[in-house]
């Protein structure tokens, strides 16, 4: 196996994993690249040739990876055991989706706050124990055919409990999908080549998918007074910014809104939508021609005033004397959870309901879905019309405009009526026709 060799960066000699070689930019950074070397490749060693980046920990990091799975892929190709601790064998389910975590299509992909939630099911698929009394982690995951993938979903819908629970099988169907899809591209010499992911065209079970619930502005206010008033004023603004200019939670709480793009030069505040890079910058007021100011958001600018400007971002904590910093998200829910139950708010009320409240008042002010997408920032309408929820106010303006419609229609039609009677009765109309 190649050595690591040293690297000098400034007055400092680096040291340099196995297989990574260093480039000098025309920037004078010095940026690093692992390379297997051919007469591995040439051997059918499926790592090649990778960007590492310029930071030397990171590189450390990846390079560390990806020497353990070269020293795998070499253990198994002499015929030997792979006995690294913690290190899942190659080709391996538990192998899989170690690999899946690593690739650009989860860390690129899925939102950090939902990562446990990803983690968890991964663990959920592997722990799973066969009639054969083995881990299905273990196995190869080649081995796990079509057959096998419609087993695990039978398993998945119940549990060991026998219970159904189809939310759970969809969800954990849906990353194995994926996962196999992932892994498939990057190591198809480790797969089935006649069938290389057993999940595509599954049959998955009718469940009844249930709403989020979405917040009114009568409670996103009160609860909004109500953490003012107990000196919780970030989980108020949070759940108002999430309202009223439709931000996602996780990036409010991350500090992605912030002072400088608040009324800077002009009456607009900026949202930046991270998941799927829009942005928007929302009016805040307009001056009519007879000069009089029209203030849109009034009563969250209201909110957003008790705030203090500890930095850039307009929601941070104070951690230490003099230093703030974000809040992590699972501190923010804990706050609405205790506030929530303080202010005897309903147990659904969550930040996610907050913004679905507002996607759903855009549909009952009766906006077209061009315009409310201009102020969501949805890419298509199914994204959209997802967040609107079929209220009792919307689903009234239908039904006015429906009977209006009805109204017209029997209107037109007795004026129709009246006039072929009127003709018929006339004997100068009748000639006319004649004629």
């Amino acid at each position: 196996m190649a050595k690591g060799g040293k690297h000098r960066s400034g007055f400092v000699q680096l040291e340099l994993p196995r297989h990574v070689i260093p480039k000098k930019l025309a920037s004078g950074k010095t940026a690093f690249f692992y390379n297997t070397p051919s007469k591995y490749r040439a051997l059918g060693c499926p790592l090649g040739s990778e960007p590492l980046g310029t930071d030397y920990e990171e590189m450390k990091k990846r390079a560390e990876t990806l020497n353990g799975l070269f020293d795998e892929w070499d253990l198994q190709r002499k015929g030997m055991p792979v006995t690294s601790p913690g290190m899942p064998k190659y080709g391996t389910v538990d192998w899989l989706f170690r690999e899946h975590k690593i690739a650009d299509a989860y860390t690129k992909k899925v939102a950090p706050r939902s990562r446990k939630n990803y983690e968890w099911a991964m663990d959920a698929v592997c722990d799973i124990v066969t009639k054969k009394g083995d881990r299905v982690g273990d196995r190869l995951a080649k081995t796990i055919t079509p057959r096998s993938a419609d087993k695990l979903i039978k398993y998945f819908n119940t549990g060991t409990k026998g219970q159904e629970r189809l939310r759970t099988g969809h969800k954990l169907t849906m990353l194995c999908r994926k996962a196999w899809k992932v892994v498939c591209r990057l190591y198809p010499n480790e797969f089935d080549g006649k069938v290389p992911n057993p999940w595509l065209d599954v049959t998955l079970e009718n469940r009844i998918i249930q709403k989020k619930h979405a917040a009114t502005r009568e409670q996103v206010y009160s609860f909004a007074w109500g953490c003012i008033d107990e000196g919780e004023v970030e989980a108020a603004a949070v759940a108002v910014i999430c309202f009223e200019w439709l931000q996602r939670p996780e990036n409010v709480v991350a500090g992605h809104i912030k002072w400088t793009t608040y009324r800077n030069n002009k009456p607009t505040i900026r949202v930046e939508h991270h998941k799927t890079g829009e942005i928007v910058d929302h009016p805040l007021e307009e001056e009519l021609p007879d000069g009089m100011i029209v203030k849109f958001y009034e009563d969250a600018e209201e909110v957003l005033s008790h705030l203090k400007r500890r930095g850039v971002p307009m929601i941070l904590r104070e951690a230490e004397d003099g230093i703030y910093k974000p809040f992590a998200y699972s501190t923010m829910q804990h706050i609405v959870q205790r506030m929530r139950k303080k202010l005897g708010l309903s147990h659904l009320f969550t930040f996610d309901a907050c913004r679905h409240g507002g996607m759903t008042e855009l549909e009952e002010a009766e906006l077209t879905e061009g315009q409310g997408r201009a102020l969501s920032a949805h890419k298509t309408s199914q994204a959209y019309s997802g967040y609107a929820k079929r209220t009792e106010k919307r689903v009234l303006a239908a039904t006015r405009k429906r009977h209006a419609h009805v109204l017209a229609n029997e209107t037109a039609t007795s004026t129709q009526n009246e006039a072929v009677k009127f003709t018929q009765n006339d004997p100068l109309e009748q000639r006319k026709i004649g004629e």
